[in-house]
This record gives C-alpha cells, sequence and structure tokens, in this order.
C-alpha cells in the first residue's frame, strides 16, 4: 500500500497496537520484516501508520505474535479493513487534521464520557455559542473559516441524533454553565439545548455546582471513548499545543478514575436536569 501523508490518529493508533504486540512478543522489527518478506522501513512505517495493512496481515501478524485474544485481533481487522469515509472528511483540508481525527473517534467510540469546567462541551452547544467561542479563540479568522469549523462542531452531534445513538454522559461545572459567552439571549438558548437533549434520553448530564465542597478538579477536563474492546479504549486531553490522545492503559487508568471522581462529586442526573432548569428561568 502506498505511504499516507497524513495518516489519521486512527490508523496511528492501529500501527501502535501492531507494535505494543510485537514488542510484547520479544520480537525485533527486522525478525517480523523477514517473516513478512518485507524490510526493517516498511515495518517502521506500518506501525506508524504511514503504510495501511490489510486484515489478512493484522491476523497474521496477531498469531505470529502468540496473541490469543480473538476479540482484540477481530476489533484491529475491522480497523485495517476500513475503507470508506465519513461525513468529516468533507472538512479535509479546510480544518485542522485534529477536527477530522476527533469527530472519527467519536463517530467509531462505543460510548462517550466528559467532563468540562469552562465551557458547555462541543457535542452540546448550539450554534451561536460555538461561533462565540471560535470567534473569541480565534478573533482573526474570516467568515469563510468561522463558518466551517460551526459547522463541524454541529455535525459531530450525529454521534447521539442519529438512528444509533452511541450513550454519551458528561460532567458539567456550574462555571460553564453560568458564563455568558455571548449575549443572555445565546446563554438562555444554550441551556433550553441541553434541557431537550436530555429529555431525548440519549445524553447523560450531571452539574458541579459551585458550592460543592471538596471539589479540587479545576483541571479535570477530559473526554474518555469507548472502543470495541476495552484494550481500543481512548482519552483525550487538552494541552498547550492542542488535543492530544491517549492510549496507553495507565492514562487511561487515570482517566477513568478521574471521571469517577468528577460524578461522584456532581448532582445526580434528575437534580442536575432541575439545576440547569432553574438557571434557565434565571435569564
Amino acid at each position: 500500500m502506498a505511504p499516507r501523508i497524513n495518516p489519521t490518529a486512527r490508523q496511528v493508533r492501529l500501527g501502535a497496537e501492531l507494535r505494543k504486540l510485537r514488542e510484547a512478543a520479544g520480537l525485533k522489527a527486522r525478525e517480523v520484516a523477514a517473516f513478512l518478506n518485507s524490510t526493517s522501513a516498511q515495518m517502521s512505517q506500518m506501525e506508524a501508520g504511514i503504510s495501511g495493512v490489510s486484515p489478512e496481515r493484522v491476523r497474521r501478524l496477531a498469531a505470529h505474535y502468540g496473541c490469543g485474544n480473538e476479540e482484540f485481533v477481530d476489533a484491529l481487522a475491522v480497523i485495517a479493513g476500513e475503507r470508506s469515509h465519513g461525513w468529516w472528511d468533507d472538512y479535509r483540508g479546510i480544518l485542522p487534521q485534529v477536527n477530522m481525527d476527533v469527530a472519527e473517534a467519536e463517530h467509531y467510540a462505543t460510548f462517550l464520557r466528559e467532563v468540562v469546567i469552562t465551557y458547555v462541551p462541543g457535542l452540546l452547544q448550539t450554534p451561536d455559542y460555538a461561533r462565540a467561542v471560535f470567534r473569541y479563540m480565534r478573533p482573526e479568522l474570516p467568515e469563510s473559516e468561522l463558518a466551517p469549523r460551526v459547522e463541524h462542531r454541529m455535525r459531530r452531534r450525529a454521534v447521539f441524533e442519529g438512528d444509533t445513538p452511541t450513550p454519551y454522559e458528561t460532567v458539567i461545572h456550574e462555571m460553564a454553565l453560568r458564563c455568558h459567552v455571548a449575549d443572555r439571549g445565546t446563554s438562555r438558548s444554550q441551556l433550553r439545548f441541553i434541557l431537550d437533549e436530555i429529555e431525548e434520553g440519549y445524553v447523560g448530564v450531571r452539574v458541579i455546582p459551585f458550592d460543592q465542597e471538596g471539589f479540587a478538579g479545576a483541571g479535570a477536563s477530559l473526554v474518555y471513548l469507548g472502543g470495541p474492546v476495552p484494550q481500543l479504549d481512548t482519552g483525550l486531553r487538552d494541552s498547550p499545543t492542542g488535543v492530544v490522545f491517549c492510549d496507553a492503559e495507565a492514562q487511561l487508568k487515570h482517566l477513568r478514575t478521574l471521571f469517577h471522581k468528577v460524578a461522584e462529586a456532581s448532582l445526580d442526573p434528575t437534580a442536575s436536569r432541575d439545576f440547569i432548569h432553574r438557571l434557565a428561568k434565571e435569564l
């Protein structure tokens, strides 16, 4: 397969998992290359996601590495066999690559968990709210670049508004709900939209009020995406340079623990809904 110029995060993840299996088997890249009648350079490209790999080769490699986890191998083979494009590909070359990677990761997730402290989660933002955030953060953007960012964010809702909704649970701090990123009308519409999504039954929202004692998780913002098998779960964290994808088990364990700690500090779903309803009436 021809080398890719910009592999997606999902393609990179496949290569990384194959590398982990090889290393766990105690094999060198050159040894596996000889087994495949390939080269070390081609092995490096495959394990970096730069070169594609067929489902058949994935299964052959897994067997060579002594991996007996059939569900895991099947999941890797599915990723290797993907050839169709998703709606996010419409924005390739228009928006940064990370936008496509996040949308793709959400599309394939079996469940979504998110913690947000300062903003309403992107998946729950209204167009006016999202536009205000983008315009504030990137005031230099012309309308021709601002509009596709807003549109892309709205289309991401397909994960829980489509025919097969993905379970989505988020914990939001009162700070994010009270912050007026634009005017009061925008904030009012934003809160009402969240309430509407809760009523649909596919979105679970929990709120951490300002007066919650013992909550020191101001830096707890995170996204946790369930994979087809636990080994393919993925975490997302913000960093000074952008979104970081996490897949090491130690990282994922930390994110799981952090989510549960934050959730335990929040109001239950019914009390959270009532809380948001009261905020909306105040506006």
